[in-house]
């Protein structure tokens, strides 16, 4: 029901989405894509001026390199669910930008430092083959008995759990399924690591998520080093200015008052104090080098010196000289005031308070300080202390001023490792996109989906091989290919008759309400992104709740076919969106939706197998997108079929809404006010823009997320909306409301139970294959 949500990565990458530029034919793995991605690594490794840049690009490259290697010899099969050959589905392989496979496991590679510290430990050769026939020692048995029981262990790749639950199943008595999963491990003992990592901190806390570590919030803020530009500037006001100042003095006094600067100098003193002047600088300026505008002649510090120079030299100063040397002083005369004026002090004590001002770099390292004293594994239950002003007993050791407050930049990094429920994280602007949303779900789906296992040691590794396994990345999969899921694991397969489901049914279904209640609420006008789809299906399916979702397609790898959840999910967004707003301005039958998803339905229960794919809702799609006439693929054809698609289903909102339940608590016509917000918000980016398609494609999504949620508002929530459209674009610059004048058009009509492309209204979609109307300028 829920296979789609985790069929394929959403699109490759580096601008390959849009409609341009396609990178493949029609089912075949885009070929240049890995030696593009190499170029680059290599140029990077080449010429870039950080030295971590060049080496994390070497790395970079080596990987690309294997991927290529392994095409060109047949070892790798990209687009299948077991691309390496020799390596079954379930290990977990390296995985590079856009899906592509590396030929190595990610659980491969030297020893860890805990494996060579048990190894050791059990007096035992540094080989991971040794260590795995330890584990099934009595001694080693006993030492992973004491790990499940106390919790303290971590687990980063999958395979990290495998000897753990075969040592809960010796303990429990079923020696038989824990025999067989040996069989299936053995093969790749000496290769892969098995063994879980000792942890000094048991299993977090499932209540809570973070997006960061406090280690991780630590790291970097470590790495932030004062800013050059900014220390340059601090060097200048506080160096360069006053001794300039100093200059500048020194030069007037062979000014009468109300005369200019003469290149007779009035005595020995002035002489004395001028090679003291110049010794000076000789001592700044090998000191202070930041700043280079006092070595540059044409510069008014550097004309003054060079005629200082000259004068205490005893050489007259010439006529060209003496010209430059009167307008260097007036020019600084005029411009800031003569030196101790009071317009001049003035001056000077501002830029010498900003001068002043700790750099960030500064407050970092205090902060860093508060952070060492807390765990480092895992996030801070409370940031505030951790970012608060400097105390008293703090600017005695840090020389920052005591009461000041940490910058933001710095206080923003603290914050990003707050742990706390996910809706607080939301509130507070620690997750700013339904992406980084996507990124935090697993932790609370890995401790909701192990509530099926009764036994608490058991749950607890269950969770923490859920989320090791959402670190896995996905790979690049063709002709329908689904990625794999957790209970594929052979490891997951042994434990599955120690499962009770029907005691993971409700937390299941109130986490699958509380998250889809809270993307939906948070991000209006955003498409949910495939990661987050996938973790709602896990939910879906526990729940037993019957909501077809589906996933975003890569229109680069589109091949025309739509598995059956496609169509469900559409029948679903009819029964809720028959005769409504939405229906009428996408010109949708759906009654005709419902009978197809019927016909399909009955169709697949009385042949021999369950379908593969929906034949009726694909080429409702084609027809839809006026793609059906069988013309050359493109990338942009496809993205019209598939938008239709999306159009058709609401792309799981109807089945979030219909299926699931959700109410978001500010009420559909607030979530229609922001997603237009979105809609003008992104229409704005396109004046201007060389390249606007993908923006525009954003602005059409968020559009169809506004009619949705408009539909679901009473009569006079859409009659007030509609009114105050005006009042809305006027917040964003004339050429947003000119944009969309055929669009706000179209919905009046639609609104009004008229055609929506009559008398100058037009139909907003992202896709096209041609001149999209919304570039134009109005």
């Amino acid at each position: 029901m829920n296979d789609d949500a985790e069929q394929q990565p959403p699109t490759l990458p580096d601008g390959h989405s849009g409609p341009r530029d396609p990178v493949a034919v029609p089912g075949s793995v885009p070929a240049n894509y890995p030696r593009l991605q190499l170029a680059r690594a290599l140029h990077t490794a080449l010429a870039h001026e950080d030295a971590a840049a060049r080496r994390r690009a070497e790395s970079k490259a080596g990987r690309w390199r294997a991927v290529l290697a392994g095409m060109a010899d047949g070892r790798l099969a990209i687009g299948s669910r077991t691309p390496v050959d020799g390596l079954p589905a379930w290990v977990t392989p390296e995985v590079v930008r856009g899906g592509f496979a590396t030929s190595a496991a990610s659980a491969e590679g030297p020893l860890q430092p805990y494996e060579t510290a048990a190894a050791s430990a059990a007096g035992l050769p540094a080989e991971r083959a040794a260590l795995f026939a330890y584990c099934l020692t009595e001694p080693g048995l006993a030492h992973l008995y004491g790990l499940l029981d106390s919790g303290r262990y971590e687990i980063r790749v999958p395979e990290e759990a495998a000897l753990l639950t075969v040592a809960w199943l010796i303990r429990t008595g079923d020696v038989a399924a824990a025999l067989e999963l040996l069989d299936e491990l053995e093969p790749f003992a000496a290769r892969l690591r098995f063994t879980p990592r000792p942890s000094a901190l048991p299993a977090p806390d499932v209540r809570a998520v973070h997006r960061r570590t406090v280690g991780e919030a630590s790291g970097k803020l470590a790495v932030k080093r004062p800013k050059a530009a900014v220390e340059t500037q601090r060097e200048a006001l506080t160096v360069w200015q006053p001794f300039g100042d100093e200059l500048l003095a020194h030069w007037l006094k062979t000014a009468p008052a109300g005369d200019r600067v003469r290149a007779d100098v009035p005595d020995r003193a002035w002489h004395a104090r001028g090679a003291e002047l110049l010794g000076r600088y000789q001592e700044l300026a090998a000191l202070h080098t930041r700043c280079t505008k006092h070595s540059d002649p044409k510069q008014n510090l550097g004309i003054l010196l060079g005629a200082l120079e000259e004068s205490v030299a005893g050489r007259p100063l010439d006529a060209r000289r003496l010209g430059l040397l009167r307008h260097a002083v007036e020019s600084m005369v005029r411009r800031r005031g003569m030196p101790g004026s009071e317009a001049h002090t003035a001056l000077r004590a501002g830029q010498a308070a900003q001068a002043a001002r700790p750099s960030h770099h500064a407050y970092a390292q205090l902060v860093l300080r508060r952070l060492s004293v807390l765990p480092q594994e895992t996030g801070a239950g409370e940031v505030a202390p951790l970012v608060s002003a400097v105390s008293a007993d703090e600017a005695r050791t840090s020389g920052l001023p005591s009461g000041s407050a940490v910058p933001a930049a710095v206080r923003r990094v603290v914050e990003n490792a707050l742990s706390a429920p996910l809706g607080t994280l939301v509130e507070r602007g620690v997750v700013p996109s339904a992406e980084v949303l996507a990124e935090l779900v697993p932790q609370l789906v890995a401790s909701t989906s192990a509530q099926v296992y009764p036994d608490e040691a058991l749950r607890t590794l269950m969770a923490a091989n859920y989320r090791a396994f959402r670190n896995r990345r996905s790979l690049l999969l063709l002709d329908l290919a689904q990625q794999i899921r957790p209970e594929e694991l052979p490891w997951v397969a042994a434990v599955r008759p120690y499962r009770a489901d029907g005691e993971g049914r409700e937390p299941a279904r109130a986490a699958l309400h509380q998250l889809g209640e809270l993307a939906v609420q948070a991000f209006p006008g955003t498409l949910l992104p495939n990661p987050l789809i996938r973790e709602l299906g896990v939910l879906a399916r526990q729940s037993e709740s019957g909501a077809p979702l589906v996933a975003e397609l890569a229109a680069d790898i589109f091949m025309g076919t739509f598995t059956p959840a496609y169509l469900a999910a559409a029948r679903v967004a009819a029964e809720l969106l028959r005769g409504t707003l939405y229906e009428h301005y996408y010109d949708i039958d759906y009654a005709a939706v419902r009978d197809l998803a019927i016909r399909e339905a009955a169709a697949s229960l009385n042949g021999p197998h369950r379908a593969r794919t929906s034949p009726g809702f694909a080429r409702l799609c084609a027809e839809r997108a006026g793609e059906s006439g069988g013309g050359s693929w493109s990338v942009a054809a496809n993205g019209k079929i598939i938008e239709q698609a999306q159009i058709l289903t609401t792309h799981n909102l109807a089945s979030l809404a219909a299926g699931v339940g959700i109410a978001p608590a500010p009420g559909w016509a607030d979530l229609a006010r922001r997603s237009f917000a979105t809609v003008c918000r992104l229409t704005a980016r396109v004046h201007g823009n060389p390249r606007p398609l993908s923006t525009i494609k954003d602005a059409a999504y968020a559009w169809r997320h506004m009619l949705f949620h408009l539909s679901l508002c009473t009569p006079a929530e859409q009659a007030h909306f509609l009114t105050g459209l005006p009042e809305e674009t006027a917040r964003y610059p004339a050429h947003t409301a000119a944009r969309l004048a055929p669009a706000l058009t179209g919905l009046h009509r639609a609104a009004a139970g008229d055609p929506v492309e009559s008398g100058g209204g037009r139909r907003l979609l992202g896709w096209t294959t041609g001149h999209h109307w919304l570039r134009e300028a109005r």
